[in-house]
């Protein structure tokens, strides 16, 4: 089971530039459906989200930290992070941790909180 996500969110797509953001998504989830058939990541998530102002759209990819950082290096992933760069306003690649690979970043925030003075609240 997944214990990572690549998590690539967006916000409103470049206007002037509508159909060729329809490509570069297009491209995006024919790429990640590849990944998936190939066994390169576990699957992967697309969320359409409805008009905000704000974030607009994501993809969750899901795999080992291995898998998605050997995608991360992948030159084709690249290109497309680049193309959609093109397109979209706001876009970001987000590392998330999912399923069992929550434990460790929580067992590190339990950590640093007890070391962490506390207030009462007013």
């Amino acid at each position: 089971m997944a214990d990572r996500t690549l998590c690539l969110t967006w916000g409103q797509v470049a206007r002037g530039r509508e159909a060729h953001s329809l490509e570069v998504f297009n491209d995006a989830v024919g790429y990640y459906a590849a990944l998936q058939e190939d066994g390169r990541i576990e699957r992967f998530d697309v969320v359409l989200l409805s008009p905000s102002g704000g974030v607009e759209g994501m993809m969750l990819l899901y795999g080992s930290h291995e898998q998605l950082d050997a995608v991360r290096e992948d030159e084709r992933f690249q290109r497309l992070t680049i193309d959609a760069q093109m397109v979209v306003d706001e876009l970001r690649v987000i590392d998330g941790y999912v399923n069992e690979g929550i434990a460790r970043p929580m067992a590190l925030f339990q950590e640093a909180a007890a070391r962490a003075p506390q207030r009462a609240s007013v």
